[in-house]
């Protein structure tokens, strides 16, 4: 039998999967040697912190860092793999932090605040105000290999103009923990959407391979082919019907890029004000005189897509303890959506 490796990105790119089937002449090794052969670029600290949080698996089971693989031995390991375009600049930026630890923190991101620096967005990053913050602790001091870089421990991301809950890592057991929830859609994620029309049904699942579009590099559209985009699972329920809009809750089985935005559009619901997705324009009602009035008062009152992250739930990566988070609607998404209310 031959080794093969094979690894895929996944939960936007933010951790790395790996399957590796023990060659037929490999001899017995411990199974963190091993993996530091194998997977050249992971640290023996990443490794340990992935041993322990059970990311590490023979056969679909966790191991121990003394286990000694055998020819034949099916291996996976979640390893947490934050992007790095750039080295990382501490910044003052005020956090809204729901809760702290020792392992980690969640922070409510406001809108407008993109996650990590990326062309264009170099500074003001919510990666910037992390660093800035996690400079002083031991546990995310840089590494011989990470000179001058302090990593923040991002397992997950929402858009720049989505608000609401994001978990951060501040230990590579963390990391590593919540890696692993985020690759089993063990984490709790509910989404509140406003979305154009009524669904029909009011509840149901979204699903489709989710890729790049071919027209329009910087969104992404659902395809049937398997070969286009990776399995994308949105489950919605609607909330309030509101004639020409509606407040649909949203829960994520699986974390792809754009994912609440692309599916609501597949089925014919783009997001209110969501320009890259066609929500910035009226789509139900008519498009002229008071109503259109109306309308652009409202995109003024939420000028973003109407999207918020607004629960987070996840089991503690040392405790064991479930913990269940909850954001109010930020300003203008409430304002909005008071206005439709008025409406009737």
């Amino acid at each position: 039998m031959t080794e093969e490796i094979s690894e895929s990105l996944e939960e936007d790119d933010l951790y790395e999967h790996h399957r590796i089937v023990v060659d037929g002449g490999q001899s017995l090794l411990r199974i963190d040697r091993f993996l530091m052969i194998k997977l050249p670029n992971a640290s023996r600290t990443k490794l340990q912190a992935a041993i322990d949080a059970e990311s590490v698996r023979v056969a679909g089971k966790p191991t121990k860092a003394s286990y000694k693989v055998k020819p034949g031995d099916v291996i996976t390991v979640a390893l947490a793999h934050p992007p790095r375009e750039t080295d990382l600049v501490p910044e003052n930026i005020p956090l809204d932090i729901v809760f702290e630890d020792d392992d980690l923190l969640v922070v409510n991101k406001p809108a407008g605040m993109v996650v990590h620096p990326a062309f264009g967005n170099w500074t003001g990053t919510l990666v910037n105000a992390l660093v800035y913050h996690f400079q002083h602790l031991p546990s995310m001091a840089p590494s011989h290999a990470q000179a001058n870089v302090i990593r923040p421990g991002l397992v997950h991301r929402i858009d720049k103009d989505t608000s609401g809950l994001m978990v951060i890592a501040k230990t590579e057991l963390a990391m590593a923990h919540l890696a692993r929830q985020f690759f089993d859609h063990s984490i709790e994620r509910t989404y509140y959407a406003l979305v154009w029309g009524t669904p029909d049904p009011p509840e149901g699942t979204i699903t489709g391979y989710i890729g790049r579009s071919v027209r329009d590099r910087k969104v992404m559209s659902i395809y049937d082919d398997e070969t286009k985009g990776k399995w994308a699972v949105t489950h919605y329920r609607t909330l309030e019907p509101l004639q020409y809009v509606s407040l649909v809750q949203c829960n994520l089985e699986t974390g792809r890029t754009h994912q609440i935005r692309a599916h609501f559009q597949h089925i014919g619901h783009p997001l209110f004000n969501d320009a890259s997705y066609s929500g910035d324009r009226i789509l139900r009602g008519n498009p002229n005189g008071s109503f259109k009035a109306f309308v652009d008062n409202a995109f003024a009152l939420l000028p973003r897509q109407a999207l918020h992250a607004k629960s987070l739930g996840f089991t503690h990566p040392r405790t064991g303890a479930r913990l269940q988070f909850d954001s109010e609607l930020p300003a203008d998404f409430a304002a909005a959506l008071d206005k439709w209310r008025k409406r009737g």
